[in-house]
């Protein structure tokens, strides 16, 4: 049977973890209370019994007569309840109750001497009003935020009512309409567009009932919220007979290169915009912007329904902390005296108050009825995603291909051997055909164990890395599932090496053998597009769509898995290097006379060695600027300083291996990689883990940590410092062949690897303590309707 506080801490939401009742302390409490063996006295009236608190004081206490245990029943209420009377606002007086945690009982009275006993009530009592006030507070967020969308899903639907019936009604008088409405109409004929009534009809009984009209729909959208450039409260100051200019505020977020554009757009040209004066052109609410706000608006209902089931559950399980450690505390005093706490327990607010289940079942309906055509099952899906359960399939198939991996490995190894394939004679040709595609896929595959080894770890800690990165729980994959991937790719790669040199050993020429590498590297970027719904199809769409969102920054909004996927690639340059060898080979052996060696010496390869150097470093650079634009942040643009001197490194020693010889490069390279390794040091440290606080009760780390050991964290800032450093290899030149010089770049590519799994989860542990510091375990969603004039 599971010991409740292995559940309790397997259950809590970890961004509240410190805000639920600390069940621990309250347990040692109580063992303290066990092993005290100090004298106790209790009074009543003319009697009192003396006794040990141990074995011997429940013999007394059974011995008690009917009128003590009676007291007991009969006790004081656990807390007091003051009530406070102020003057409201409109002058009416109200009454206000101020819960005030106090045991003043039969219970503390009787082991009034007791020092534990009386500790352990106060704690509980601190732990009661701790869980009570963070769930008033939560409570308040979550009703304040559930009438804003309220309000916001009205607005909605009166949009979306009269964008019907304006299609209606210009599908009924022409057709050919457009699809746009609150457009303004400039033209000198005088028609009408989108409740614009006509310049020449203004005076007539038809025009004024068109602006009646209109004013009633402006008025209506007004109430809730809605702000529009020369609206009723602004077109009295308009000349008197103008034209009615109307538009709607609709805050899209910019997170795709198309908004990217237009709000850049918007802001060059606000004034213009924005003034009503101008005939310029006009913003305009059509079908799309609805859309988006409909997605939004349905992304916030998600999340106010996670945040509300996440408080239901804070809220049980802090009741069942309670029940259990008052069971702990009556089985060491062996009678049930601690029932009347228990029952002010569940008179408390966060067992009490039904607002939370009331709200809940309020999203559910207008989530079913809005955005799910009031199909229950279809909102069920959205409001509670179900996660797959852990198959032992997938270990199974872990362990198989770990073994076929090693089995081949060492098939591959001695096969090599006794062919002489990395003797001097074969040396060079072999390694330019099978080095760059098998470093290319142990890479991925070092990445991909590395990535699981984080999950195994993040999931171990209580680190949640599905809220961090957005992850959908019922697709993210699961550390099993990335060993699983990893191990099967390099089965793959390992069998088709050892194909590649059976045949080879064989008497098959190159030119007929050499095309397997190629074929296998097809095969695998086949599958990461294949559009059917095999092998991780949501992971592998998710991916290429990170990937997109990087190669095109700035123009797509930078969220946490986008920036954190970005700096993975920014560690694995030398495998977009082999894959730019890959290509040359294959591409150069198909289709020129001379193969490699005219590839390799052309200069559009040279210059492409210089393009995948600084790219993913310029990707990270265009995030940072990209967050700066967002954010307002300087920290953005010290971050993109970073990875320019990054840049400017990595030139200038892909440089100095052109021109080994060159004294004024090696001092180059000297300069500029010690200038970027101290600024990549430094961010490390202080922004990325957090550590180097010297206001620290933990000395040169943060005040959070989340593993015990705090040797741990020493010896991972030294491994980091190593690990950064290993550049120095580039500048040192050793006398070795052509299999050792490309062993030895393999080996420190896959340090580079290592050490950016080991930087992953500090980085993600300074993460989700910040996310706990500020209790943050709901994802605020923007909403797109603005609630304060902005144009009267």
């Amino acid at each position: 049977m599971v010991k409740f506080s292995k559940e309790l801490e397997a259950q809590l939401i970890p961004e509240w973890k410190d805000a639920f009742v600390n069940y621990w302390q309250l347990k040692k409490q109580v063992k303290k209370i066990k092993i005290s063996k100090k004298p106790h006295h209790v009074h009543d009236g003319n009697s009192s019994l003396i006794h040990d608190f141990g074995r011997s004081i429940f013999d007394s206490i059974r011995s008690f007569t009917m009128t003590s245990q009676m007291k007991f029943h009969k006790s004081h209420e656990v807390s007091q309840v003051k009530s406070i009377i102020k003057e409201g606002e409109n002058g009416e007086e109200q009454e206000e109750q101020e819960e005030i945690y106090e045991t003043e009982n039969e219970l503390v009275q009787l082991f009034s001497e007791e020092d534990e006993v009386r500790l352990f009530f106060e704690m509980l009592d601190e732990e009661l009003k701790k869980v009570n006030e963070f769930y008033k507070t939560k409570e308040s967020e979550f009703l304040e935020r559930g009438d804003i969308l309220n309000k916001q899903l009205q607005i909605l639907l009166d949009l979306k009512q009269v964008l019907s019936d304006r299609r209606r009604k210009t599908l009924g008088s022409r057709s050919g309409s457009g699809s746009g409405f609150f457009s303004r109409s400039h033209s000198s004929s005088g028609r009408n567009s989108d409740f614009s009534e006509t310049q020449s009809d203004c005076g007539s009984p038809r025009g004024t009932q068109t602006i009646s009209q209109t004013e009633e729909v402006i008025a209506a959208l007004e109430k809730n919220g809605i702000n529009f450039v020369n609206s009723a409260s602004t077109r009295a100051k308009t000349k008197k007979g103008g034209k009615p200019k109307v538009a709607m505020r609709i805050d899209i977020p910019a997170t795709t290169p198309t908004r990217t554009i237009a709000a850049v757009t918007s802001m060059l040209w606000e004034d213009l915009v924005n003034n009503p004066k101008k005939d310029g052109p006009r913003e305009y609410i059509n079908k799309k912007k609805i859309q988006c706000a409909e997605k939004m608006i349905r992304g916030a209902f998600v999340e106010l329904y996670r945040g509300l089931g996440l408080l239901k559950t804070y809220s049980s399980l802090n009741m069942v902390a309670f029940v259990k450690i008052l069971k702990k505390f009556d089985k060491v005093a062996k009678q049930q005296s601690s029932a009347n706490y228990l029952k002010q327990v569940k008179r408390s607010h966060f067992i009490s108050s039904d607002k939370v289940v009331r709200l809940m079942d309020e999203v559910e309906s207008l989530f079913t009825q809005h955005f799910a055509n009031s199909d229950r099952k279809k909102a069920m899906k959205f409001l509670r995603p179900q996660q797959n359960k852990e198959s032992h399939m997938v270990t199974f198939f872990v362990g198989l291909f770990t073994g076929c991996f090693v089995t081949l490995f060492s098939v591959y190894a001695i096969l090599a051997h006794l062919s002489g394939m990395f003797s001097t004679r074969t040396e060079a040709a072999y390694v330019e055909t099978v080095y760059p595609v098998f470093s290319m896929f142990a890479l991925l595959s070092l990445h991909l164990f590395m990535y699981g080894c984080n999950l195994f770890l993040w999931k171990g800690t209580r680190i949640n890395y599905n809220f961090i990165f957005e992850f959908q729980p019922k697709t993210a994959l699961k550390y099993r599932d990335a060993f699983l991937i990893g191990t099967c790719l390099m089965t793959s790669v390992v069998g088709a090496l050892v194909v590649h040199l059976i045949l080879l050993s064989n008497g098959f020429s190159p030119s007929q053998v050499d095309a397997i590498p190629g074929i296998l590297l097809l095969i695998f970027l086949a599958l990461l597009i294949c559009p059917l719904n095999v092998f991780y199809r949501p992971t592998r769409f998710y991916f290429l769509k990170v990937i997109r969102n990087i190669v095109c920054s700035p123009f797509y909004k930078v969220l946490m898995v986008d920036f954190f996927m970005a700096d993975q690639l920014t560690s694995q340059i030398p495998l977009m290097r082999h894959l730019e060898s890959s290509a040359c080979y294959f591409l150069a052996g198909s289709l020129t006379a001379h193969g490699l060696p005219t590839c390799k010496s052309g200069r559009m390869y040279r210059e492409l060695a210089y393009v995948i150097s600084f790219a993913p470093y310029y990707w990270r650079a265009m995030q940072c600027a990209r967050r700066w634009f967002d954010e307002s942040d300087i920290n953005h643009l010290a971050n993109l300083g970073k990875y320019v001197s990054a840049m400017v490194a990595a030139g200038a020693r892909l440089t100095y291996a052109r021109e080994p010889d060159s004294q004024l490069w090696f001092s180059i390279v000297l300069v500029t990689s010690v200038i970027a390794t101290v600024y990549q040091l430094y961010w490390d440290f202080v922004k990325d883990w957090g550590f180097f606080n010297l206001k620290s009760k933990n000395f040169l780390l943060r005040d959070e940590l989340i593993l015990k050991n705090k040797s741990i964290y020493y010896a991972s800032i030294a491994l980091n410092l190593v690990l950064r450093v290993a550049w120095v290899e580039t500048v040192m030149h050793f006398n070795v062949g052509l299999f050792e010089s490309r062993l030895l770049d393999f080996c420190l590519a896959s340090l580079e690897v290592i050490r950016r799994g080991h930087w992953n989860f500090y980085r993600l542990e300074n993460e989700h303590l910040n996310n706990v510091g500020k209790f943050r375990a709901v994802k605020a969603v923007p909403l797109p309707f603005r609630e304060t004039d902005s144009d009267g």
